[in-house]
């Protein structure tokens, strides 16, 4: 990824709030990491069959603020300047942050699918970075950006091509220390957030519908028991009257001080 430029408005304006804000915490995460005595690349790194076996799960978060090496955060930074900016002043600080953020997990949740038994740490903002890629692509198709500052290519197609080399690596069965299952599913979920948005709205709905109808049916459960308890407790004071209280059962005698004790409560 070396070397991108491009030629629009983002260069004017400063550098908008969330994007300044990740690259000062990803920057400083970096550091603290290095010049600390213990590495918590193990810890915080994204390593998938812990996520999951051992409930992890926070590393599909932490992971994406950790970097290999100067150039590993130099670029992904860049990237992140370069093409974020424009996306947060076009969206708003809240939605380019959320859609960092899903992209980043998503991608970290992507590789642990597909490489759940995988000990090998992943780290980095890349699957985040490959997001924000797609979703400028999707935004400014025609924009061109000039690969080494040489050579111009529309960035819908340098996405395209970015695509489909991943792909191509990540079907390799040479051993490599970058995480292209991570950049795919970045693109992946960036693009599937962007194109079917309805779609993770109505998933929200549904979830929402969900537990709302397991509070009602709790409550009507609730309401129930509750009536059907009064119901006795009525036969029970009619027995009381007819015969006293010291002929009731030991079952009956239960249920008065059961209901004395929720009206106390209430």
């Amino acid at each position: 990824m070396n070397g991108y430029r491009s030629y629009y408005s983002g260069y004017s304006g400063g550098i908008p709030p969330v994007v300044k804000g990740l690259l000062i915490s990803n920057v400083v995460v970096f550091f603290l990491t290095y010049l600390g005595p213990v590495s918590v690349i193990g810890i915080l790194g994204l390593v998938p069959k812990l996520a999951w076996s051992r409930l992890m799960i926070w590393q599909v978060f932490t992971y994406m603020f950790l970097h290999g090496g100067f150039w590993h955060i130099l670029m992904n930074m860049f990237i992140l300047w370069m093409f974020g900016s424009d996306l947060e002043r076009s969206w708003g600080s809240k939605e380019f942050l959320k859609f960092y953020l899903i992209c980043g997990v998503g991608a970290g949740l992507f590789n642990i699918i597909l490489q759940p038994t995988s000990m090998i740490p992943i780290i980095g903002a890349s699957g985040a970075i490959y997001g924000v890629l797609v979703a400028f692509a999707l935004m400014y198709p025609n924009r061109l950006v000039y690969v080494y500052f040489l050579f111009p290519i529309k960035v819908k197609y340098l996405v395209i091509f970015l695509a489909v080399m991943e792909f191509f690596l990540s079907m390799s069965v040479s051993r490599s220390n970058v995480a292209h299952f991570a950049h795919l599913g970045g693109m992946l979920v960036g693009y599937l957030y962007l194109k079917g948005d309805w779609r993770f709205k109505r998933f929200g709905y549904m979830i929402y519908g969900y537990f709302n109808r397991l509070k009602t049916e709790k409550r009507l459960r609730e309401k129930e028991k509750e009536r059907k308890m009064m119901e006795e407790v009525d036969v029970i004071l009619d027995k009381i009257n007819k015969v006293g209280y010291e002929n009731l059962t030991r079952r009956e005698k239960k249920i008065l001080e059961e209901v004395s004790e929720r009206l106390s409560k209430k």
